[in-house]
């Protein structure tokens, strides 16, 4: 008999199940057709649980319930599983984080989204008293984040699966960028986990809320219905005055796009995409010709150079996840795709170091890219003084990957373009 899952196929708490599946090897399976409200609600499914709660886990020995029992027996299902860390105290370590995950965040996030929702009372010291109680929390985490990439070891857990699980919640309907940006460490940690492949593959792209939701509106009253007793107002035809049609409200024209800051500057000798068009054809002599090629274009007045250094470079001990949080930044940098170019090189053995290099439009880093890329205060950015031959060969040998690069193996590099 294979392992289904009786839920949602949007339930984060199933999504725990499925992902710890994933990483153990172990086959799955979303019940078909399962509709919250009605198959919870079926005698077949209060059987396995009598509250009917989701998510349950049919297996062969029997009905499981609760979602983070069901990640566990799934994670046993494979020996010697590194979900559940290599030493006695790891597994100590994994169950801890796995209780304050559940104690600690998902409640506090769920009394502060639940009752704007709709879904409970809305109280205004009780929201004040989530939100502490949430921020406390979440403080803690912060501080443990600053010196681990995960939670436990250095590589992905149970504890992992179901903090990432209870935090996506918060992400997704309650917590904005101004509420997560002074907790720099669990930023990190949430978007390198929801970007892992075995992550993405269950939970698909993950977009953070741009605003807290309104408050629920209280439910109209419903009329009173009239007594028995109460006799029917007649109204006389000559009484009945016709309707009058109201008048018809005229749709405000759609106002135009507001343009890009940059698009107003002046123009500029230095055209983005003719530099790079000349980097990525060109395949030999590449000092001769893309970087003798660079400098020719460059214009100091219409665009600038910024090195890029992590902060926090001493957590990256494991290469793929440092490679995986590059590839992240670049896709959330996306949006700037139009104004800039970058490098960014992972070198040495580890701790990984990871640099970069920036060409941007305009003398300043555009304000749009720091408001909007959370990944820019990660870094300490630099303006490059192109007066410094020093930093100008510094340029070029980040432009054409140079190994080694300051003394250094050079891991990857990556291009944004």
């Amino acid at each position: 008999m294979a392992l289904v899952l009786h839920a949602g196929s949007t339930n984060k708490n199933a999504f725990k199940a499925l992902i710890a599946a994933e990483y153990s090897g172990v086959k799955v399976e979303l019940a078909k057709n399962f509709e919250m409200g009605v198959s919870n609600k079926s005698p077949e499914f209060l059987e396995m649980n009598p509250i009917g709660k989701v998510p349950v886990l049919e297996t062969p020995d029997g009905p499981i319930f609760e979602s983070n029992a069901i990640a566990r027996y799934v994670a046993r299902l494979k020996p010697d599983n590194p979900l559940y860390g290599a030493s006695l105290i790891d597994y100590a370590h994994i169950e801890q984080w796995i209780d304050f995950a559940s104690m600690e965040v998902d409640p506090n996030i769920a009394r502060w989204y639940y009752p704007r929702a709709g879904y409970a009372p809305y109280l205004a010291p009780a929201e004040e008293h989530a939100i502490s109680s949430l921020k406390r929390a979440l403080d803690a985490l912060n501080k443990h984040l600053a010196s681990n990439t995960f939670l436990v070891g250095h590589s992905v857990t149970l504890a992992d699966i179901v903090m990432t699980l209870n935090l996506y919640v918060g992400f997704i309907l309650v917590m904005t960028k101004s509420f997560t940006s002074e907790l720099p460490h669990v930023e990190r940690y949430f978007w390198t986990l929801v970007n892992q492949p075995n992550f993405k593959k269950v939970m698909g792209e993950v977009t953070q809320t741009e605003s807290v939701p309104p408050i629920a509106k209280k439910p109209t009253q419903a009329a009173k219905p009239k007594s028995k007793e109460e006799p029917k107002k007649e109204v006389k035809r000559e009484e009945a005055k016709p309707k009058v049609p109201e008048p018809a409200v005229e749709e405000e024209a759609p106002k135009p796009k507001a343009k890009n800051p940059l698009d107003l500057l002046p123009p500029s000798k230095m055209v983005l995409d003719d530099w790079k068009r000349l980097y990525s054809n060109t395949k030999r002599n590449f000092r001769e010709v893309a970087i003798k090629g660079f400098w020719d274009m460059y214009d100091p007045e219409g665009y600038s150079l910024w090195f890029c250094n992590y902060k926090y470079n001493d957590e990256n001990t494991v290469s793929f996840v440092t490679l995986n949080k590059v590839g992240g930044f670049l896709q959330r940098m996306d949006l700037a795709r139009k104004y800039a170019f970058g490098k960014m090189l992972i070198i040495g053995s580890g701790p990984y170091q990871v640099k970069g290099l920036w060409l941007f439009r305009g003398t300043e880093i555009p304000q749009f890219v720091m408001e909007e890329c959370y990944d820019m205060e990660l870094y300490e950015w630099t303006k490059v003084d192109i007066s410094d031959e020093g930093q100008k060969e510094r340029v070029n040998q980040m432009i054409e990957d140079c190994e080694p690069f300051e003394g250094e193996a050079l891991l990857d590099a990556k291009c944004f373009k």
